[in-house]
């Protein structure tokens, strides 16, 4: 996360930012410019985006990746890295989604605290979030977090499980096909 740059509404910020050639979050009024990620950060991405989509093939769901964005209410709009909604009420056309039930943050030492921390308390907010998953390309960790309806989350390390499970969709992903390629040059 960037440094923040100017105070905006969230009417204002929609307006500005889709003239921008760069990506900003926008929370509680201020603008944060979106950094790029490294090889294994956009690796993982990839990946992820091939098995998620191939896996929702035929159903209501669909995976966007970092060039859209989740909006939280008034109070924040994100560029997850990957996310999944369900929800068939949007056109071809949009770049904001406010029902992912499943978004996943590929960690970046620059980004991981703001991840684990703000960034997922902010996230909660969303009724329709069943996982927050965070992946740590450089440690190869993988953590799953699971709201439940009195706002306390269900933490599951996956890491040593040998894949990721998202229980939402119904997806299990061997750890091997999640950091394939992160290891040739």
């Amino acid at each position: 996360m960037g440094h923040p740059q100017q105070r905006l509404s969230l009417a204002d910020y929609l307006a500005w930012e889709s003239e921008q050639p760069e990506r900003w979050e926008f929370c509680r009024g201020e603008v944060f410019a979106m950094v790029g990620g490294r090889r294994g950060h956009g690796r993982v991405i990839a990946n992820l985006m091939r098995h998620l989509g191939n896996h929702l093939d035929d159903t209501p769901c669909q995976p966007f990746s970092e060039n859209m964005k989740v909006q939280v209410g008034e109070e924040a709009v994100l560029y997850p890295d990957v996310f999944v909604t369900c929800d068939a009420r949007y056109s071809a056309d949009e770049t904001v989604f406010t029902a992912p039930v499943v978004v996943i943050e590929v960690l970046s030492p620059s980004t991981q605290r703001y991840d684990r921390s703000e960034k997922f308390a902010i996230y909660r907010r969303l009724a329709s979030l069943r996982e927050y998953v965070l992946i740590d390309p450089d440690t190869r960790r993988v953590e799953v977090y699971r709201p439940n309806p009195d706002r306390s989350c269900l933490y599951i390390d996956q890491s040593e499980q040998g894949e990721l499970a998202l229980e939402s969709i119904g997806l299990r992903l061997p750890l091997d096909s999640l950091f394939k390629g992160m290891d040739s040059a």
